[in-house]
Order: C-alpha cells, then sequence, then structure tokens
C-alpha cells in the first residue's frame, strides 16, 4: 500500500528545505522554459504546483501569459499565496491530482514538476488523458519527472548522489520508466512525444497536441 506523505506539513517543509540542493534539478527545469515552451503562451496550468517555484519560472519565460496553480497542500499553496501575492496574471486553487482535473478551459501549456510520480500508475496514465483534453490546439505538456531507475543498482547509485540511504527513500513515490510515460503519452494522442533530458532517475517528457 502506498503512503503519502506530502498530507503532512512537516514533509512538505522539510523537501523545500533541500529541494534546492539536489544535483541537476534546475537543469530540467530551464529546459523545460527555455526549449520546450510555445513561443505564445496565454493560458498556462500547472499540476501539483507546490510553492508556485515551476510556475514562477513559465510565468518568468512568458510575462504576458496567465496561470492556474493547482495542489492539493496547504502548506504548499501558503506559500504560493506568499510567492504570488498581488500578482494578477495567478490563481491558486487547491485540488487534489488523485480526482479527475475540473474544468478549468483550456491552456496553451500544461507542466508539472515532481509531483505526478507521487499517484498511483494507473492514474497517473488517466491524468495524461485529461492533460490532452485540456490542451490547446498545438498546446503543450512537459512533465518534469522523477522516474524508474532501469534496475535496483540504480536506483541505489541515485539515492547515493543523493546523499540518502534506501531507508530515506520517499515512500510517497509511485515510479514508473521513462519508457511508460512515453507510451502514455502517445497512447493520449500526443505528437513529437520525447525524453528531453535526464539525469538518473530525473527526466524531462512531454509532447504536443495537434489536432
Amino acid at each position: 500500500m502506498s503512503v503519502n506523505l506530502w498530507v503532512n506539513t512537516e514533509h512538505a517543509l522539510a523537501y523545500l528545505r533541500e529541494r534546492d540542493s539536489l544535483p541537476h534539478r534546475i537543469d530540467g527545469l530551464e529546459v523545460m522554459c527555455a526549449e520546450l515552451l510555445p513561443e505564445r503562451v496565454e493560458r498556462v496550468l500547472d499540476l501539483g504546483t507546490g510553492d508556485g517555484i515551476t510556475l514562477g519560472l513559465v510565468l518568468a519565460a512568458r510575462p504576458d501569459a496567465t496561470g492556474i496553480g493547482l495542489d492539493f497542500g496547504d502548506e504548499m499553496l501558503r506559500q504560493a499565496r506568499e510567492r504570488f501575492d498581488g500578482d494578477p496574471r495567478v490563481e491558486l486553487l487547491q485540488h487534489d491530482l488523485s480526482e479527475p482535473l475540473p474544468d478549468l478551459g483550456t491552456f496553451d501549456a500544461v507542466v508539472s514538476s515532481f509531483a505526478i510520480h507521487h499517484l498511483d500508475p494507473p492514474r497517473q496514465r488517466a491524468l495524461y488523458g485529461e492533460v490532452f483534453g485540456a490542451l490547446r490546439n498545438r498546446g503543450c505538456f512537459v512533465n518534469v519527472e522523477h522516474v524508474a531507475s532501469p534496475s535496483p543498482e540504480l536506483h541505489r547509485q541515485f539515492l547515493e548522489a543523493l546523499g540518502r540511504t534506501p531507508e530515506q527513500d520517499d515512500p510517497s513515490n509511485q515510479l514508473v520508466s521513462v519508457a511508460e510515460h512515453l507510451t502514455w503519452l502517445h497512447a493520449a494522442g500526443f505528437e513529437n512525444v520525447e525524453c528531453f533530458w535526464k539525469w538518473r532517475e530525473l527526466a524531462v517528457v512531454g509532447g504536443v497536441k495537434r489536432v
């Protein structure tokens, strides 16, 4: 049975304290913002927005856009509201991604960073289909994600690179391989599906909707 520690404020705060020290994490976000966003973005949706760092980077790259950030955590949303205080471009909503996405209209880009892997794999796949439905024609989906290693040994090496032991592994993680992510994206109807960047268990996957 999976355990979701992200309902705990202490777990959320501990992650925020160590986040910026995680190796290569920012590299994946730079690929998303510098290479994969459409040139014109009017509306963006951030799934599992946390404290809003990813949505903030997207809006910095596309300052004429407006954005909606979804998260289910009280502490994360509190910090996101502090980050975007007074910014009329941003709307923050409480929503658990284990439930179907609410009807929020359509978007030019849907993004997520290190959030979807906390859902069980069938829900992850279903969410990809919902994202496809929420995108406008030629809109893109970019998921900066924690993925599964091909072997237990490579997973152990990844933890060592983070300075962690197997006992410190996050039980909330429900990781799947890059290949499975790409299969789900193809099945949802995305084109130009690719793993655009990868370092060990950190990856950027996504695709484009064309109708």
